[in-house]
């Protein structure tokens, strides 16, 4: 008959040492954390952090030709500084992420996303909206353009389309170059391609984009033909 008394030792060394690895398992490390008593309460909520002031500044615009002195937060854009404190709300608040151009205005002769600006990054400047262009009575050329080739049709779009327009047409005149300019050291010209690239940032949902090259178009023949007849039309 065996003796299984060797076998059985083994066995119960087995299990006391597995019993004894799931105890040391069990056990923190030096230096750790031991858990929080279940019984104890909870750290109190340290509450709402106080909201600071807004800090308010003066800031001194002229706007379509007229002298603005406004008191504005300093995170206040330029965008809500027009639409909100001066009340000219034909610059569109759009995207409010620089990404569709409806807020496009001149500042000091440069086309910029003016929902991407705080206004008091603007002192002294000069800012041109759609509204400063021209009236109803006397349209500038690009807006009579954009009439008679339909380059609007909800017209959300229209007023950053027009500023953005204007300012193409004189970048062009002006000789800076864009991204398809052929060669550095010639002068742009007003070709489809070349517009279609300066104005790529500003998008027209309705998809008008057609009408509003051929109005483009229209405006620059017409300076070129002023400029062969020693005036500039705009």
């Amino acid at each position: 008959m065996r003796n299984h008394g060797n076998a059985d030792v083994s066995r119960r060394g087995l299990l006391l040492g597995a019993a004894a690895s799931a105890a040391l398992t069990a056990t923190p490390r030096h230096g750790q954390a031991m858990p929080a008593d279940a019984d104890e309460p909870p750290a109190p909520h340290p509450g709402p952090v106080p909201l600071m002031n807004p800090v308010m500044t003066r800031v001194s615009l002229t706007v379509n030709g007229t002298a603005q002195t406004l008191e504005v937060d300093t995170r206040t854009t330029l965008l809500d500084a027009l639409r909100e404190h001066l009340h000219l709300t034909g610059t569109k608040k759009g995207c409010d992420h620089g990404q569709c151009g409806a807020c496009t205005v001149i500042v000091d002769g440069r086309r910029i996303n003016s929902c991407l600006t705080l206004a008091v990054m603007h002192e002294g400047g000069s800012v041109t909206t759609v509204e400063g262009l021209g009236t109803p009575a006397k349209l500038h050329p690009m807006q009579a353009a954009f009439v008679k080739h339909d380059g609007y049709q909800c017209g959300y779009c229209t007023p950053g389309q027009i500023c953005s327009a204007v300012a193409v047409l004189d970048e062009i005149k002006a000789g800076i170059p864009s991204h398809v300019t052929g060669s550095l050291t010639d002068a742009p010209q007003a070709t489809n391609v070349e517009m279609r690239e300066r104005m790529s940032g500003n998008i027209c949902r309705c998809g008008a984009y057609s009408n509003i090259l051929d109005a483009m178009t229209e405006v620059a023949g017409q300076r070129t033909a002023g400029q062969q007849n020693g005036r500039d039309p705009a």
